[in-house]
């Protein structure tokens, strides 16, 4: 049985991240990706130049209109941008425990335009962070959450780890790519204690995205029955192929997107010749 994944997020009309982004990782995981739109953003690989809020009754809608249809076997949640949308969300998904929920806090665009406002912050932390089964912050975004500075080293990853799961989420996948060094160490604290998922780093600029897909690839990992440390395991190892891909692509000028159908296409691209 193929499962069914929905992602809830703001749309990045370039392609690389966000909805678009989530809808490329799910359906190349294996699994049928659905969306519910949180915002529209007029934005491409060098930046963010406007963002429209959907209204957060109707953000609503849109994930009761799918439960009230569709199983659903796990949710990802991205870019939420304001309070009222966090706490209508929280209100559509407080129903549904019993599935994998994923949350991403998208806080800042890779360009650096700011994706979520100081109130969001807090009503993220109090009505999202409960709900959620796996919580996967970068390392500034995880300072925010938690009011301290960046972790620098490995220990500071792992103090801060501790602290978000003590927040409510029933995993935290704690990513250190921000980290120094020539290695990208992911963090998984959950029940089961620590453990590192640990990969070279990937020198390119094309990382348009990568925390979106991530998100969502584990997602649908965790919507086909895996374990938690199988379901990161998978979903970060084809993160990392689709960086180191991503080359193959010619989207933009600026921070491109990941590659996410590297295990699905051919490595040559075929150009239709012109007549």
């Amino acid at each position: 049985m193929i499962p069914n994944v929905l992602s809830i997020a703001g749309s990045d009309p370039s392609g690389g991240a966000g909805i678009q982004a989530d809808l490329k990782a799910i359906s190349a995981r294996g699994a049928y990706a659905m969306a519910a739109l949180t915002a529209l953003t007029a934005q491409n690989t060098q930046g963010v130049s406007g963002i429209h809020l959907v209204p957060a009754d109707f953000v609503a809608d849109q994930i009761t209109a799918v439960f009230a249809d569709v199983r659903v076997d796990a949710v990802k949640i991205g870019m939420i941008a304001r309070a009222e949308i966090a706490e209508a969300v929280a209100r559509a998904l407080s129903p549904h425990g019993d599935i994998p929920i994923v949350l991403d806090p998208v806080m800042v665009a890779k360009g650096g335009a700011a994706l979520l406002d100081l109130e969001a912050v807090t009503a993220l932390t109090d009505h999202l962070l409960p709900l959620a089964t796996h919580l996967t912050p970068n390392l500034p975004e995880a300072a925010t959450l938690l009011g301290c500075s960046d972790a620098t080293t490995r220990e500071d990853m792992q103090d801060q780890a501790e602290a978000l799961r003590a927040l409510g989420p029933r995993a935290v996948l704690l990513k250190g790519g921000h980290l120094a060094g020539d290695r990208s160490p992911d963090l998984l604290c959950s029940q089961a204690g620590m453990r590192w998922f640990d990969a070279a780093r990937v020198d390119t600029v094309n990382t348009h995205g990568t925390g979106c897909t991530l998100s969502a690839a584990l997602a649908a990992e965790l919507a086909m029955g895996a374990s938690d440390i199988e379901a990161v395991a998978t979903a970060k190892s084809y993160v990392t192929g689709a960086v180191a891909c991503a080359e193959q692509l010619t989207v933009g000028h600026g921070h491109g997107p990941t590659h996410h159908f590297h295990a699905l296409w051919p490595t040559t691209p075929h150009f239709p010749e012109r007549t």
